[in-house]
């Protein structure tokens, strides 16, 4: 069977079913269209015509995956499927694959649906006597991951990449694996935190055989902007907004994200399909309470496997009190599994209630709250040094599941899962992103606390504990200064 790693130019085939189909793409879209890369990703300006482009990546893959199909038999139809945030987001790539598909095989082998959710498009072959189904094209919504867990598309359109979140990101990776299929991620910059901008930066690296990202601006839109990047409302835009503004919505550049914590967190890298791993396996509870009453009840779970973490699952929750907590982890079915509790050190035996966490824990479960006491710089650097990938293999020691939505978000990969904004845990900065002060903000962090905690707990401060001065980034890249210890 034959495969997308390797790359070639449009054929005759696919060009004329862009003839077909009205098709004449900009010298910016042809750059990605002529590509042949299994997954693509196109962060694209406003306008710039992204949806299109998505609508198109299907058209061209059209020969080749109905060949792939018959391969797999006579009664195979070739299955595509539109996801996206929610229903919805899906319109305009759902009704250009209308036009485009009925003016290929003609409109009354098309049979599309007038909802969206979901929404479905079939296309029709006469077999002798019989009409028999070739294609189907499906909307799915990422608000239910149950719709994104059945069949095995020979290919995913992702339409507003970035309003995703990052589980859906690996359950479309995962769900191209069983037909050696392709995806094609499209969407526009917001803020340039999370796993679109950062996947979207890797994808960049020279030398990828199989995935690639690109930008496609807004003055690519000839028929918006007739003089492209000088056209004078582009020129407009770039004197009137702000430089990220204009880099990220229109240029569609990530820009740089400022002050971030841990900067070195990579979804491709650290966010891995962790599981439990039965009743046998020791069960790491780590926990931060966060007091406040905007603030997470965070407690990070995980296996510890040869000097490596793997963080399966968390509780993350606000509003509830630590009796409320326990019931949600007694209610796990790793909670059968050995267990060792380490908790917020500064706070495990106050007693802001009538009993201290500790002694809740222990009252209720049995179970003794360990912890020690850390010093945030000191620990962050702890942790840093858990994310580092080995040079060689490019493992770190640490690995997040995709369903600890809490701590991804504060490491900028997810929105919050409270009030969907981004909260990434940060470091004061001014304007010109100059980091201020010597220790970062102390919100948006209770699942990572929980983390350094936990760490500390068990593997100590390392080499940081030989060092009266920690080291400390300022600029997000700029140069450094030391923050005395506290």
């Amino acid at each position: 069977m034959t495969t997308l790693a390797d790359q070639k130019p449009v054929d005759a085939a696919e060009d004329k079913l862009f003839k077909i189909v009205g098709f004449d793409p900009w010298p910016e879209q042809a750059d990605v269209l002529d590509r042949y890369f299994r997954y693509i990703m196109v962060a694209g300006g406003e306008q710039g015509g992204k949806s299109l482009m998505a609508s198109k990546w299907v058209v061209r893959r059209l020969p080749e995956d109905l060949a792939l199909a018959k391969e797999e038999g006579p009664d195979v139809a070739v299955l595509y499927w539109l996801v996206a945030a929610d229903y919805a987001r899906t319109k305009r790539e759902f009704f250009y694959l209308v036009d485009d598909l009925r003016a290929i095989f003609g409109k009354q082998a098309v049979k599309a649906t007038k909802r969206l959710d979901p929404g479905s498009i079939e296309v029709y072959a006469q077999d002798g006597r019989e009409r028999r189904l070739v294609l189907r094209v499906e909307t799915k919504s990422a608000k239910d991951a149950t719709t994104l867990a059945m069949d095995a598309p020979h290919g995913i359109v992702v339409c507003e990449a970035s309003q995703v979140d990052l589980q859906t990101f690996e359950r479309v990776m995962g769900r191209t694996a069983p037909r050696r299929g392709w995806a094609f991620f499209s969407g526009t910059f917001e803020a340039s935190i999370g796993w679109y901008p950062t996947t979207w930066e890797q994808w960049q690296a020279v030398g990828l055989t199989d995935r690639q990202s690109y930008s496609v601006p807004s003055w690519a839109n000839l028929s918006y902007y007739p003089e492209g990047r000088n056209d004078p409302e582009i020129l407009r835009l770039e004197r009137d907004s702000s430089d990220d503004f204009f880099m990220e919505r229109i240029a569609g550049k990530p820009v740089p994200p400022k002050g971030l914590v841990f900067h070195e967190f990579r979804a491709d890298i650290h966010v891995q399909d962790v599981q439990w791993l039965g009743p046998d396996e020791t069960v790491y509870l780590w926990e931060d309470p966060g007091y406040g009453s905007d603030s997470a009840h965070a407690i990070e779970v995980a296996h510890i496997v040869g000097g490596h973490v793997r963080v399966f699952d968390e509780i993350y929750e606000r509003g509830l009190i630590t009796e409320q907590i326990i019931e949600i982890c007694q209610a796990k079915p790793w909670w059968k599994s050995p267990k060792v509790l380490v908790t917020d050190p500064h706070y495990k035996d106050a007693h802001h209630s009538m009993t201290s966490v500790a002694e809740e824990w222990m009252q209720r479960t049995g179970l003794h709250a360990g912890g020690t006491r850390t010093r945030i710089n000191a620990g962050s650097e702890r942790l840093k040094g858990f994310l580092k990938p080995d040079p060689l293999t490019m493992t770190p020691k640490i690995v997040f599941s995709p369903v600890c939505h809490g701590i991804l978000s504060e490491f900028g990969m997810e929105v919050n899962p409270f009030d969907r904004q981004v909260h990434p845990y940060r470091w004061t900065t001014d304007s010109s992103g100059v980091v201020i002060g010597e220790v970062p903000k102390d919100k948006w962090n209770h699942g990572v606390k929980a983390v350094i905690y936990g760490l500390v707990d068990k593997f100590g401060y390392n080499y940081v504990t030989q060092k009266s001065e920690i080291p400390v980034r300022r600029g997000g890249y700029g140069p450094r200064s030391l923050a005395r210890r506290r």
